[in-house]
């Protein structure tokens, strides 16, 4: 792992402000989509959704108050926490349970950084590595995580982590249903994508009011796609964002031959096609630029 390093809280007494209890422990913050996991059982089984095969670097998202992290810190492997919640950062580096910090200072396996993971240039902490995602992340900006690391697939082996239940659903759908949609076609083009278990509201604190899913994402062997994979990105957008229509009116602006629109896919509507059909899609529209 690279040694460059972002911010990092020197030793010093915690904050003192409406957010940090008298216990040092942090309150959610409903402006950052915070809702923090406190049963153990259920942080176990994320942190063993990792498989580490491969790669020993992990960027965990959105740690809170550690729950998960200590469970990642059991497994062989080197861990970043990252936080835009300083109040967070200020607990894990003072008040993370005694008996880990210890075993982190002596193995110098966790470093906890402040930063927002969606602007944040991860070449300063991985280099070319690969390193594996993972989080309870904020729901609010959950389908952002999502698109960030789509960006750096290459290095992403396996990514997992908790949702609203909804949007783990809609990222593992498959074709023909409601809920398939963007996400889904972009995550399945390189991920294998398995929705692994729900997780209820009362597990958190505070609790959300709808139920949350966990998944698990596998890169796919093959990472380029047989298309313009820019022009497929593009396409896949433009089609469901009229999904109601079939793909002949969604890809209007594409300015297409009537030759081309005369083709049968076009008669379709974008949930009905497969990631397979979207990616010979693609293949005809590059053809009909030509």
């Amino acid at each position: 792992m690279s040694k460059k390093k972002n911010k990092k809280y020197s030793n010093g007494a915690p904050h003192k402000n409406k957010y940090v209890q008298e216990d040092g422990a942090v309150k959610a913050k409903k402006h950052l989509g915070q809702h923090f996991l406190k049963d153990e059982t259920v942080a176990e089984k994320i942190a063993q959704t990792l498989s580490l095969k491969g790669y020993k670097n992990v960027l965990e998202i959105g740690p809170g108050m550690g729950v998960l992290t200590k469970y990642l810190l059991q497994r062989d492997l080197d861990l970043v926490a990252m936080d835009l919640d300083d109040e967070s950062i200020v607990y894990l580096n003072h008040s993370f349970p005694l008996e880990h910090a210890a075993i982190l200072k002596q193995n110098n396996r966790l470093n906890v950084i402040e930063a927002d993971f969606l602007k944040f240039d991860l070449t300063d902490l991985y280099g070319e590595e690969q390193f594996a995602i993972i989080g309870n992340f904020p729901y609010n900006i959950s389908s952002q995580i999502v698109f960030k690391m789509l960006e750096i697939r290459k290095q992403v082996p396996e990514f997992s982590g908790m949702f609203q239940k909804e949007v783990a659903k809609r990222i593992c759908e498959g074709p023909g249903n409601k809920t398939y949609g963007i996400l889904s076609v972009l995550v399945q083009a390189y991920y294998d994508a398995e929705y692994l278990f729900t997780v209820p509201p009362g597990v958190f604190d505070p609790p959300p009011k709808v139920d949350s899913g966990v998944l698990r994402l596998t890169r796919k062997k093959e990472l380029k796609l047989p298309c313009d994979e820019r022009l497929f990105f593009k396409v896949v957008k433009s089609s469901f964002n009229q999904r109601r229509k079939t793909i002949r009116n969604s890809l209007k602006t594409f300015n297409l031959s009537d030759n081309l629109k005369e083709d049968a896919i076009f008669d379709q509507r974008p949930e009905q096609l497969s990631v397979a059909d979207f990616v010979t899609l693609t293949q005809k529209i590059a053809d009909d630029s030509v």
